[in-house]
């Protein structure tokens, strides 16, 4: 005879039938009690995948903030290279003790040797079509004019004239206004003045090829020169200087900077060089930008990005009597 039985095991009614003397009972396994359900396992994904998103946004931002300033050491390093190269070639700077520049000598009109020579790309070279850049400073209503100039250094090693010159490419679109440094050397019984003709000469005909080329982003290069009492050298130097230095040419002025050129026994006794360069990812962007109009309303407003380098360099084989 069969009987039946009820049984409880973990809270669950369970019905067993003895058959002979067997009691079929149910259990709940020890593993399916201490699993985890459905929705905690879809809980635990999204907070996994919120937390790795999190984690890489921060390495994602520490990477690019790397990458920006491993760039602006770049440029600044890039920026006081030149700036020491430049200060370099003008502190050898000589003057020539030659013929003033277009003098009437011997029945025929002579032109002297060129000691230093600077002019302003927009008035030398229309060819480029080259405008200063003029940038709103930030938080204020002032302007600030980025102007580019070429200039030529005269120099002596030995018995060797030296010619050093220096000019940004303003037509140039990629690079974005590279600068580019002359050098040529010639005999010390030759005329220096054909060191000065090849440089305006390679500038002016585009042969950037027979240039080296220093650096990208120049938007700003500038010399100024000084006389033995600190004054700057200007076309309107003998309105209220009185030891105005001979030998000296000054051009009109354009951008606000006067360019000169100084011959014979004249040199500068002290130069004041300016350059402005473009930050890196600045530079890229304004590359990236077609001529004209998109590039230059972008640098307009860039003005912040422009790393500014200024130095006054004295010469010293300057020419007192040059002065009196």
């Amino acid at each position: 005879m069969m009987t039946t039985s009820t049984a409880t095991n973990d809270k669950y009614r369970v019905t067993g039938i003895r058959a002979r003397t067997h009691l079929v009972m149910r259990h709940i396994s020890r593993v399916t009690r201490s699993a985890f359900s459905m929705v905690e396992l879809l809980v635990a994904m999204t907070l996994l995948s919120l937390i790795v998103l999190v984690l890489m946004a921060v390495f994602s931002s520490t990477q690019r903030a790397f990458r920006a300033s491993m760039t602006q050491t770049d440029v600044l390093e890039g920026s006081r290279f030149a700036m020491d190269l430049i200060t370099t070639d003008l502190r050898t700077m000589v003057p020539s003790y030659g013929v003033s520049n277009y003098v009437y000598l011997n029945g025929v009109y002579s032109y002297g040797a060129v000691n230093f020579f600077n002019t302003n790309n927009a008035y030398e070279y229309p060819q480029y079509g080259y405008a200063p850049l003029v940038q709103s400073l930030p938080g204020t209503g002032a302007f600030r004019t980025n102007t580019l100039q070429c200039f030529f250094i005269l120099g002596r090693k030995n018995t060797k004239w030296t010619g050093a010159g220096y000019a940004v490419n303003s037509g140039s679109s990629s690079p974005l206004y590279p600068l580019y440094r002359f050098y040529a050397e010639t005999n010390i019984d030759v005329n220096p003045l054909a060191l000065c003709l090849r440089f305006q000469y390679e500038v002016y005909n585009g042969q950037w090829t027979n240039l080296s080329h220093v650096m990208d982003g120049v938007v700003h290069l500038v010399v100024r020169t000084y006389d033995p009492n600190g004054y700057w050298l200007t076309n309107g130097y003998d309105f209220w200087q009185t030891n105005r230095p001979q030998n000296v040419w000054f051009s009109p002025v354009s951008s606000g900077e006067v360019g000169c050129a100084f011959y014979s026994n004249a040199v500068p006794a002290a130069v004041e060089l300016q350059l402005g360069v473009l930050e890196d990812r600045t530079l890229q962007r304004a590359s990236s930008l077609g001529a004209g109009v998109p590039r230059s309303a972008y640098l307009q407003n860039q003005a912040g990005h422009v790393q500014l380098f200024r130095a006054r360099v004295s010469i010293p084989n300057v020419d007192p009597t040059a002065y009196q």
